[in-house]
């Protein structure tokens, strides 16, 4: 894939989980936050299984058995992550759930970088990647703090 192209869809799906917290909140508010966790999951579930139809199939669905554990809790990642967003959400706002969001992201995957966690090819912990995180932390406390 072209990387303008890949950077352009990467954006577009940050928005939208932008906006996923105050949809999920409304839907915690609602319903629960446990059940609005569950329905937002059951849902998107769906959607990734119309997608797979559509797109691809489920031949190497087996092949999972064969993986280390660590790589099935991806959905369990995502459940903390939308179970604390929609708590959060109203604390927060949209704004501080996001960038809260993107510091941990970006804290989180320097380190898996660093240290060639999970597969990924280690990555030297360079004076810019320090700035960055640097930054984006005092971005993110001047969202929240108010």
């Amino acid at each position: 894939m072209d990387k303008g192209l890949a950077i352009g869809l990467t954006v577009v799906a940050g928005g939208m989980i932008a906006l996923q917290a105050p949809i999920n909140g409304m839907l915690g508010r609602t319903v629960g936050s446990l059940p609005a966790g569950a329905i937002s999951f059951a849902i998107g579930t769906l959607a990734l299984i119309a997608i797979t139809a559509l797109f691809s199939d489920f031949h190497s669905v087996g092949e999972v058995r064969s993986l280390s554990p660590v790589y099935l809790i991806g959905g369990v990642l995502g459940a903390v992550y939308v179970t604390t967003a929609l708590t959060t959400v109203s604390a927060l706002g949209a704004g501080g759930v996001t960038a809260a969001t993107i510091a941990g992201q970006l804290a989180a995957s320097v380190a898996a970088d660093r240290f060639g966690l999970l597969g990924l090819a280690a990555k030297p912990l360079s004076a810019g990647r320090i700035v960055g995180l640097v930054l984006l932390a005092a971005g993110t406390f001047l969202i929240v703090r108010d």
